[in-house]
């Protein structure tokens, strides 16, 4: 196996399809006598991440969310009108409070974008904006990766509470 690779690499070949090397392992990673139970783990642990989250966060008020149905990330879109320019999260180091001060207040920086850097800086929690993903939904998206369900359930509740917390911190217009 060694010397075929060294063979690929010698010959400096370049593939334009589906490479050799992933083509010749998956057969062997779904073959091997563990993968169906490693599978059936990883989409029970999935339902059930995908349940906590979806019961957490349909309780607040302001956003839309579903249940993921076997995807590993989930999407948040908030209602329509909750969003301003004036919402925000307080920050405890002022420098990187002038940080996203700086960074929200630019020309043309979506209202869920906004709301991302305000979670990051108050909280340590990363997600990613919705608009990002060229669509008209305003909101975030977040993987169900944490492994840890007393982890994975405080993060969630952590949301929750700040996205009730930034909608409320300022008049919707």
């Amino acid at each position: 196996f060694k010397r075929y690779i060294q063979s690929i690499v010698d010959s400096k070949m370049v593939e334009v399809c589906s490479t050799t090397l992933p083509q010749k392992a998956i057969p062997q990673i779904l073959g091997h006598p563990e993968y169906r139970g490693w599978l059936d783990e990883r989409i029970n642990r999935y339902e059930k991440f995908s349940n906590i989250a979806y019961d957490i966060l349909k309780q607040v008020p302001g956003v839309k969310v579903n249940r993921t149905n076997g995807a590993f990330y989930m999407s948040v879109a908030f209602k329509e009108g909750v969003l301003n320019d004036r919402q925000t999260l307080p920050i405890e180091i002022p420098e990187v409070r002038k940080l996203v001060e700086d960074l929200v207040n630019q020309p043309g920086v979506s209202r869920d974008k906004r709301f991302v850097y305000y979670l990051l800086a108050a909280t340590g929690i990363c997600v990613v904006p919705l608009s990002s993903f060229f669509t008209p939904e305003q909101g975030f998206r977040i993987t169900l990766l944490e492994r840890d369900e007393a982890t994975f359930t405080r993060i969630f509740e952590q949301i929750a509470a700040n996205i009730t917390r930034y909608l409320d911190s300022a008049d919707v217009t």
